[in-house]
């Protein structure tokens, strides 16, 4: 995990170059307000100097004071932007990783652990760059000038940090085993506890109906519990570590204190110049040491949630593919050849062989789980197939620019996402069209009363956070879209299933209209709909079990005449 995160690091060159400059000069700093403070303590009390005498002296002790805490902002601003950029980078791959499949991400389930690896592992990383890696530059460097500046005043003082100093790593290394899976542990209990706690509010009404709230409840109290005594060994192993490197670094000044008065006083055989310079030098030695401990913590919490993300990433997903053939203007005609589609072992669709020609009407029809809506996602190129390959217009759509294709594609789901922010841009979807066009649109979906009951009309905020719209309303914004793109090639999963009458009757008629002159796929459910249809495709366990028209079904397949007659018709 360290490896990869110090890659990520690397990639930011510009700050990390900015990070290394920046630990140099502090350590410069350091030295040169030892220096300055040396000097006019010597001045003063030992060479009875006067105070205009060290005038410049606390000018110089005044700049390197005011530098180094400058430096020392420098660097943490530093850290943050990279741990921005580390953030950003990581969330775009997650994201990118969603959107490369999103119908596949989604029938593997888990938003809530999607959820917590995306927001909450990501965030988990942030210590990582914006503490542990500055503060490991920084500690590592700073020392290695503060060491040659005492080498430089007296070798037997640096003699004696080279030799304690490397217990503070050693000690870091020791703890580090603990640390490094008390963090994994922790980082698991966090994701398991956010992805449950997402998961079981999204399914509340369902838990409240089946009276299972209160034991969701403490579910969750007991994850939430698992997390807080997890965390709380972290910061038990965190004190620990603290406690003995303070007793390491505090056994090592008292040698070189000792060491330093004893020649000092006894054997004057060092100048209080270099003792007192020695003395203010080797605390800020082992201050910088040290601080590796808080950022040895907060880098190894962050190596856990990289872990997390990683487990993300490196899940194995065949991607959809597109080319850059042009596809021609009007309905399309498709033809599925051998198309094959499965996932987890649960579920397989196909192999299917069919043609479907230009502006003709299909009902796709079955039981529910016999794969209709999947069949739908398909023969969009939103799952990639197992085998076989959809042709559009005798062209492959692998081979299709997306953009081409989708362009001139409406899916029309049950349940159409509406985005937050206005009804305008929910409807408009960035397409750019006139207020004109947009306009017609809303008539044509039928939406002109809601638009008018609304406070700001068009602009009136919906979505997550403001407005909520009935299941209709979202229907018919959802036809709105379409009668703005205008498609030629047009998917319904039975859009108007659960509306009222009248809602219904709106869609209908609005369908009936988005669906001339184009390519049309129905999901059915109600009898008039599979009934209108030029041909009907019976699926059965993923299987096609029967195509024609109604009657050449009623006639030739047993199992879709029982499914007729159980949804109200009359198979004689």
């Amino acid at each position: 995990m360290a490896k990869q995160l110090k890659q990520l690091a690397r990639e930011d060159s510009r700050n990390r170059y900015t990070l290394l400059f920046v630990s140099m000069l502090i350590g410069l700093t350091i030295i040169a307000q030892a220096y300055f403070i040396v000097a006019i303590v010597d001045t003063i009390f030992l060479e009875q100097g006067a105070v205009q005498d060290v005038a410049m002296l606390f000018i110089g002790l005044l700049v390197a004071l005011l530098l180094r805490a400058l430096l020392q902002f420098v660097n943490n601003i530093t850290g943050e932007k990279m741990a921005r950029k580390a953030k950003r980078s990581l969330r775009e791959q997650l994201v990118q990783k969603y959107t490369k499949n999103p119908l596949q991400a989604s029938l593997k389930g888990q938003s809530g652990s999607k959820v917590s690896v995306l927001l909450d592992s990501v965030d988990e990383v942030d210590p990582y760059f914006s503490q542990y890696y500055p503060i490991m530059m920084q500690s590592s460097l700073v020392p290695l000038f503060l060491l040659g500046a005492i080498l430089y005043m007296d070798w037997l003082s640096g003699l004696i940090l080279i030799f304690t100093a490397p217990f503070i790593p050693v000690v870091m290394a020791i703890i580090g085993r603990n640390t490094q899976a008390k963090s994994d542990e922790q980082m698991e209990k966090l994701n398991a506890f956010s992805g449950k706690f997402l998961d079981v509010l999204q399914g509340l009404p369902t838990l409240k109906l089946f009276g299972q709230g209160k034991k969701q409840q403490q579910d969750i109290e007991y994850s939430s519990l698992q997390y807080r005594d997890t965390t709380m060994s972290v910061l038990k192993i965190a004190f620990l570590s603290s406690l003995m490197l303070e007793f390491i670094s505090m056994l090592s000044i008292a040698l070189v204190a000792l060491e330093v008065g004893l020649r000092l006083v006894i054997y004057d055989s060092i100048t209080f110049f270099a003792a007192f310079f020695v003395l203010i030098l080797v605390p800020e030695f082992f201050a910088s040491l040290k601080d590796m401990s808080s950022g040895f913590h907060a880098g190894r919490g962050g190596m856990a949630a990289y872990k997390r993300i990683e487990a993300e990433l490196d899940q194995e997903e065949q991607p959809v593919t597109f080319g850059q053939a042009q596809r021609a203007s009007g309905a399309p005609a498709i033809s599925l050849q051998n198309l094959t589609f499965a996932y987890d072992e649960r579920f397989t669709l196909g192999p299917i062989t069919a043609d479907i020609n230009a502006r003709e009407r299909i009902a796709i029809v079955g039981q529910t789980g016999s794969g209709k809506s999947t069949l739908l996602a398909a023969i969009t190129g939103m799952v990639p197939l197992t085998d076989g390959a959809v042709h559009v217009n005798g062209t492959p759509l692998t081979d299709l620019a997306e953009h081409e294709w989708f362009s001139g594609l409406s899916y029309i789901s049950q349940r159409p996402y509406l985005f937050s922010g206005t009804l305008r841009e929910n409807i408009s979807m960035g397409l750019g069209k006139s207020e004109q066009e947009l306009l017609q649109a809303v008539k044509k979906a039928g939406l002109e009363d809601v638009v008018t009951e609304l406070s700001e009309g068009l602009d009136t905020k919906i979505g997550e956070g403001a407005r909520a719209l009935s299941g209709g309303e979202k229907q018919r914004v959802a036809l709105a879209r379409a009668f703005l793109k205008k498609p030629d090639f047009i998917l319904f999963d039975e859009p108007t299933v659960g509306l009222d009458v009248k809602t219904e009757r709106i869609l209908q008629r609005s369908i009936q209209e988005l669906s001339e002159g184009a390519t049309v796929i129905t999901v059915a459910h109600r009898l008039h709909t599979i009934k209108e249809a030029d041909r009907i495709v019976y699926l059965e366990s993923g299987q096609v079990t029967g195509i024609g028209r109604h009657e050449e079904l009623l006639h030739d397949s047993p199992t879709y005449q029982a499914m007729f007659r159980a949804h109200g018709g009359d198979a004689s």
